[in-house]
């Protein structure tokens, strides 16, 4: 029930699927009522120092993610067009280096003050001891273009579910819904 099989996807993938989906969806939402505050709004700083809490929290289920992707079985794909299940696997690695990349660039952004990011006032993490010249306007635009091309692959990744549940009728989306009961 907690790990993939050959044929379903346990648990432990479909908690961090959604839970990543959950977190993306919601860091790209606030990132963009963040960015219309000006600095006088009362929830400036707040909205700011919950961000990069939730973006540290996201990295780390990133890298666990990742780590659990490549240490579990991956179900077989439903579908038997080899070109298809090529363009899944390579979206799905595309959308997994867009995040490391929006993540990395939004470490950029708050350290480029040099100062550590406090992560839910519970721990930092520290800045790098090396900045350059713009570093925090180059990673910003790096962090809001790949924050919208990942947005825009999650809607494209979510529309070929729903094509495969609703048009095709195959399992595919289900099986990353509940795990297979063993």
């Amino acid at each position: 029930m907690f790990k993939n099989t050959p044929t379903s996807y346990g648990l432990i993938a479909i908690t961090l699927h959604w839970l990543m989906a959950f977190i993306v969806f919601g860091l790209f939402g606030l990132g963009l009522y963040m960015v219309e505050l000006t600095y006088y709004d009362s929830w400036y700083k707040g909205s700011l120092d919950l961000h990069k809490s939730i973006g540290i929290t996201l990295a780390a289920v990133l890298i666990f993610r990742i780590l659990w992707r490549v240490s579990s079985p991956k179900p077989r794909p439903l579908s038997q067009n080899k070109t298809v299940n090529h363009i899944a696997h390579t979206a799905h690695i595309v959308m997994y280096l867009i995040l490391a990349v929006i993540v990395v660039a939004g470490y950029l952004i708050s350290t480029a003050d040099s100062r550590a990011i406090a992560v839910f006032s519970i721990f930092n993490v520290p800045a790098l001891d090396y900045n350059f010249d713009g570093q925090a306007d180059i990673a910003g635009k790096i962090h809001y273009y790949g924050a919208c091309t990942l947005i825009g692959l999650a809607v494209l990744h979510a529309l070929g579910a729903l094509k495969h549940h609703f048009i095709d009728k195959d399992k595919t989306l289900t099986r990353m819904i509940k795990p297979k009961e063993y």
